[in-house]
């Protein structure tokens, strides 16, 4: 029996245009600069003490120039007297071990040949005492036991939930360095008591733990670092939320008002947490993303996962209908080892699959309500973190001309099975 019915099979893609859309592009123009510019400050510097061991924590985001921060970093602790390490901080990333914790780091360039630090990857935990709810809070054994300990975090809108602590600092510590069970433990919470549980935990951290800074990144639309600034752990809690705000006003977003069904190329936790971000998309596994302004989507395609996801396909749930490429390099241990931790099982449950983006793209139409199905409004991505350059079909041109932050290109993208 035929998944589609004979209809549906004579399905043709309508022409796709190319269209840039344009989005404010400061960046920083030496990042190792920036990065030895703040830790050469006198109030950042002067929290190294010479011989002190110094745990360096690293979580499993994409971050732009990860590598060469984090090596920089390193450096300038060696020369300030320290013995820096690195620390997986991405609690249950990597399937929960400590093996594929440091794949995970590996994967974004971070080992010891490459940035001439140790890279000391555990799963235990020490309990650092608990919030005034009694929630518990745990910290990376290795970090805990070392003098100091920096975090290297990108801080940026956070996919689940909203608050003046989203991604950064405080959740970097509160979950990142809580490891497995630290994290699976605060997500037993909801994502409804993260605005204010990340900040009680990150207290415990502040006051129990032993925290010098935390370097900061925040980047632009394009994925670029734009900022970056060493922050003194009893600072976090004041500065944090001014770095959140400057990082929501650099999001990129889709500017084209509504949309019948999105075609997304990539998902994976490279691109984001929640492997397509919903405040670029609308959508969270619970329903619509509070507050969001970008447009409405009727079906979401999803088309493959990334290299780097190493099969976990954490947010594969969000969409409507994935093809079989994308659901035959689904890893399932890293998968549910992720939305477990995370309370978030939704995250992992599987789309309808079809064999081919055609056929995706034909059911999708489908099941969309009230449009002409022969002529849709289709927006091709290649993922949610990169959004200069998209394809829309051609009778949504008219709609978007007159937009100064968008320019229509006009070439098609490559065809090709998948």
């Amino acid at each position: 029996m035929p998944i589609l019915p004979a209809e549906a099979l004579t399905f043709q893609m309508p022409a796709m245009v190319r269209v840039r859309q344009k989005f404010d592009a400061a960046e920083i123009p030496d990042v190792e600069k920036g990065v030895s510019a703040e830790i050469g400050r006198p109030d950042i510097g002067g929290l190294i003490k010479p011989g002190s061991r110094v745990a360096i924590a690293v979580g499993s985001r994409g971050i732009s120039n990860l590598d060469s921060i984090v090596k920089v970093l390193g450096a300038r602790l060696k020369d300030l007297g320290a013995q820096p390490f690195i620390v997986p901080a991405m609690g249950s990333h990597g399937g929960g071990t400590a093996e594929g914790q440091r794949a995970v780091l590996a994967s974004l360039g971070i080992t010891q040949q490459a940035v001439a630090m140790p890279v000391v990857a555990s799963m235990e935990v020490v309990p650092l005492g608990q919030t005034g709810n009694a929630v518990p809070v745990y910290m990376d054994k290795n970090a805990y036991q070392a003098d100091l300990t920096v975090l290297v975090a990108r801080v940026k809108p956070h996919t689940d939930f909203k608050g003046e602590f989203e991604s950064g600092l405080c959740k970097m510590m509160a979950i990142g360095l809580g490891k497995h069970l630290g994290c699976s433990r605060l997500h037993q919470e909801g994502f409804d008591s993260f605005p204010a549980l990340i900040p009680e935990v990150a207290k415990v951290f502040l006051e129990r733990a032993n925290i010098a800074f935390g370097l900061a990144i925040v980047e632009n639309a394009y994925d670029k670092t734009c900022l970056i600034k060493a922050v003194r752990a009893s600072e976090f809690l004041a500065e944090e939320p001014g770095l959140l705000a400057a990082a929501k006003q650099r999001m990129p977003r889709i500017m084209v008002p509504a949309i019948d069904v999105l075609i997304v190329e990539q998902i994976g936790k490279d691109i984001s947490g929640a492997g397509m971000d919903p405040n670029i998309i609308g959508r969270t596994t619970k329903g619509k993303l509070p507050g969001f302004a970008g447009p409405s989507i009727q079906r979401i395609v999803v088309l493959d996962l990334t290299e780097a996801t190493h099969g976990n396909a954490c947010g594969i749930g969000l969409a409507d209908f994935v093809t079989r490429t994308a659901f035959a390099k689904l890893d399932y241990l890293s998968t549910y080892a992720n939305v477990i931790a995370s309370a978030n099982p939704e995250a992992g449950r599987i789309p309808v699959i079809l064999d081919s983006e055609l056929e995706a793209v034909a059911a999708a139409v489908r099941c969309c309500s009230r449009i002409d199905s022969s002529c849709p409004r289709l927006v091709r991505i290649k993922d949610t973190l990169h959004l200069e350059d998209l394809w829309v079909s051609e009778n949504l041109c008219p709609e978007i001309a007159g937009n100064a932050d968008i320019e229509i290109l006009g070439d098609a993208p490559a065809a090709g099975p998948r």
